[in-house]
Formats: C-alpha cells, sequence, structure tokens
C-alpha cells in the first residue's frame, strides 16, 4: 500500500507542476501582468519536454526519474531535477529521489553547482550518488543530456552493481564546438550479482576506486549563432567526436586497483534528400590494467534469455545488438559499428506516414586474464558479431515493428535463436 500511495504522490505533483505552468504571467517593462500566449506557451513547453525536463517556476522536473522498469529494481519510480534560471543564474542543485519496488531500495542524488565564467559557460560541480549502475556500460560525463521517453534496453537488464559515489567536477565550453569536461570521484561498489575479481590470489566482492576523467566533445561542422545567452546551435553538424580518458588510482583515498579507459564515438549523418539519410556511429573503447567487469565493456546487448521468439518479443533499442543475449559477452577491448538507412516515408494517409530503416550492426572486441572473473561466464567477440534487420516504425502511435537476423560467426545453431522480432518506438515533439 505504501507503495502505491509513493506512485501516487510523484504523478500528483507533476500535475500541480503542470498548473503552476499553465497559469504562469510574464510582466512587461512597467510591470503590468501579461498573460503569455498559449502558442508560446504550449511550444515552450513541448520543446522542453522533448528535451527531458517538466518547468516549473524554479525547478524543472527531469522526466528520467519519473517510471522506469528492470529485472532488479521492478518498477522504480521518483522525483529529480535541476534549478533553472529564475532560481539563480549563477547557481544550480541537481537532485534526485527513487524507489525501487522490487530490491525495496531508495536511491538518491544530492548535487549542485556554481558559474565561475559566463561567456565560457565554465561550471564547478559537486555530487553524492547512492545508485546502481548497468555492468559492462560506459558513459560519456560530456552526454548530460540523454533522454528518451521510453529506454526499453533498461526494462530487461539484470546485471547491476551498486556504488556510492562522491564526486566533483568541471565543465567548460573552449568554443561553442568544443566542450570538455574533468571530474574526481571516489567510489565504493558491490555488484548485486555473484561475483570475485581474482587479482593476484586475493579475490574481490566489493572494491574501491578513485578515478580521473577527462572527455572531449568535437562538434566541428555545428552551425551556431552567437546572442545574449551565448552560443546557441542553429543547425547541427556531422560527424561529431567524442573522446574520454579515465585514469583509476591504486592505494589513492583506500582505492583497490590500478587500471585506464580510453573511449571514442562518432557519429555521421549523410542526408539524401530531404526525407532520406543514412546515420553511422562508431564507438571504441580500450581498458588496461587490473579492471573489474564492473567497468568492462558490453556491446549494448538487448535480447532476452528465453526459448522462443515470441518468449523475447520486445521493444527495440536505438544502438543496441537486437539479437545479442544480455551478459552472452564481455570486452576490455571492443568496436561497434551500427549503420542505419532511412528510406524515405511511405505517404499512405495524411496521419499515417510509416517509414522503413534498413540496419546493419557489427561488433569485434576480446579480452585479456578472463580467468580473473569468478563466479560468471561470458564469451568474447573476437571472431565479429554481425546482425542485420529491417524497422518499419510509425504504424501505430509511434509504434512500429522490427526484424533482426544474427549471422556470421557467432551464428547460432538453432535457427530461432538468431532472429529478434520486436516493437519499436519514436515519437517527435
Amino acid at each position: 500500500m505504501q507503495h502505491y500511495k509513493l506512485l501516487k504522490l510523484n504523478y500528483c505533483l507533476v500535475i500541480l507542476s503542470f498548473f503552476s505552468i499553465t497559469s504562469s504571467y510574464a510582466q512587461d517593462p512597467e510591470g503590468n501582468n501579461l498573460k503569455v500566449s498559449d502558442s508560446t506557451k504550449s511550444g515552450e513547453l513541448l520543446k522542453q519536454i522533448g528535451n527531458g525536463f517538466f518547468p516549473t517556476k524554479v525547478w524543472n522536473f527531469d522526466l528520467r526519474y519519473l517510471i522506469k522498469f528492470n529485472q532488479y529494481e521492478g518498477f522504480r519510480t521518483g522525483l529529480g531535477g535541476i534549478t533553472n534560471d529564475k532560481f539563480s543564474e549563477k547557481y544550480r542543485i541537481d537532485s534526485y529521489l527513487v524507489y525501487g519496488f522490487k530490491d525495496d531500495s531508495f536511491k538518491y542524488k544530492i548535487g549542485g553547482g556554481f558559474r565561475i565564467n559566463k561567456d565560457t559557460k565554465t561550471w564547478f560541480n559537486i555530487s553524492y550518488v547512492d545508485d546502481l549502475k548497468e555492468t559492462g556500460s560506459s558513459a560519456f560525463i560530456t552526454d548530460t543530456r540523454s533522454f528518451s521517453f521510453f529506454e526499453p534496453r533498461l526494462l530487461n537488464i539484470d546485471l547491476f552493481h551498486k556504488h556510492i559515489t562522491s564526486s566533483i567536477s568541471l565543465e567548460h565550453e573552449i568554443t561553442p564546438e568544443l566542450y570538455t569536461k574533468t571530474e574526481l570521484a571516489i567510489s565504493n561498489i558491490r555488484p548485486t550479482y555473484a561475483y570475485n575479481y581474482n587479482l593476484n590470489g586475493q579475490k574481490y566482492s566489493g572494491f574501491e576506486t578513485t578515478t580521473a576523467k577527462m572527455a572531449l566533445q568535437w562538434d566541428p561542422f555545428n552551425n551556431t549563432e552567437k546572442n545574449k545567452e551565448g552560443a546557441t546551435i542553429k543547425n547541427e553538424g556531422y560527424p561529431k567526436f567524442t573522446l574520454q580518458y579515465t585514469k583509476s588510482f591504486r592505494d589513492v583515498l583506500n582505492a583497490d586497483f590500478n587500471f585506464s579507459k580510453l573511449d571514442f564515438r562518432t557519429i555521421h549523418k549523410i542526408k539524401h534528400n530531404k526525407h532520406s539519410y543514412t546515420i553511422g556511429t562508431l564507438s571504441a573503447g580500450i581498458a588496461h590494467g587490473d579492471t573489474p567487469l564492473t567497468h568492462l565493456y558490453h556491446a549494448y546487448p538487448n535480447n532476452i534469455t528465453k526459448e522462443t521468439i515470441l518468449q523475447r518479443f520486445s521493444v527495440a533499442g536505438i544502438n543496441s545488438f537486437e539479437t545479442m543475449y544480455f551478459n552472452e559477452f564481455f570486452s576490455d577491448r571492443f568496436s561497434t559499428l551500427v549503420v542505419k538507412h532511412y528510406v524515405k516515408p511511405f505517404a499512405i494517409a495524411k496521419h499515417f506516414n510509416p517509414q522503413l530503416v534498413l540496419v546493419t550492426r557489427y561488433a569485434l572486441g576480446n579480452m585479456n586474464n578472463i580467468s580473473r572473473h569468478e563466479n560468471v561466464n561470458f564469451g568474447t567477440l573476437n571472431h565479429g558479431y554481425t546482425e542485420s534487420g529491417f524497422e518499419i516504425n510509425k504504424l501505430l502511435f509511434g509504434f512500429g515493428l522490427s526484424g533482426t537476423y544474427r549471422y556470421g560467426a557467432y551464428h547460432l545453431p538453432n535457427e530461432e535463436d538468431n532472429i529478434a522480432i520486436k516493437f519499436t518506438f519514436n515519437i517527435t515533439l
């Protein structure tokens, strides 16, 4: 009963926030109240929601925290967000509180920052996080806004590790096309599954890390223009490049391991005409040193380990491998290439324009010192993993269908196990 009250409270707060938006007023230079036009407010609200925020007077609710689902937490719900410029242009609070129904546990972040330089958008941030991370995932710290209304991979993830992380970071815009972020962090990590990292005969079921990260986001072909608020993107250009270096220091603040990681990603888009284009995403990473499984790489698998195609029926991701099973492969060095070709939508009716997308994905990887990772079984990608398929998007309310086939070196003996049929979900505000 307590769980349902918490869920109801979240949505009541969001509804109240909505009314605070729709009843807001602006003031003219003489202080008279002027009602903001409905069309202007609606357009701005849709833009904010498209970016993953629901704005109120001083606080923007982050929609990522409202409700999610995974195999470890079950339903995960809560509230979070960040203060906006009406609160302060020089200071911000960035925090959240969520609750997992299945593991009966709260997770949270307490964070904030202050602006050092307005022109270069230089901010100093500090945070304390007690939450979960997916084992084998590798995120770029420059990806500060990663939002989608529906994140299909989350539904089936079961390999998480708990972490309590204290961090400080500095973000700085060298030019409108080059953004940097540096982070120092101390983490206490405890896998939620049976796992030991065996290093020179000493087995670690939990461990401490002290890490330094530096990331660069370079978008050299963005067409930008200056306004009174600084540089804003007018048109996105391609390709885009992201580079990140991570260094873990052993014996610094009781850290257990010494390792380093280098991660790279580039995204390129080729427009063939107004409605047809091709997007390619190349990702690569390498970890060197005493690196536990929590900090290694998977290739973003999105297939459930169940017997039949219908039992594995779920929702396709964006750049995930749809026929690759969860926890099937891990690597300490890897690269993936995802190519999607979007065909011109079929103009069947005014509000019914499905779009065919042709998809090919390739992954290559390997791992040294596999025997160090105890109580887990996995393979490597040293022979090259290939899958291809199609999507038919926007069939009904943003939903569509996809079909993907696994072939090549990792083709499975049972033909049915190489096929993934799933929903797709695409919506544009």
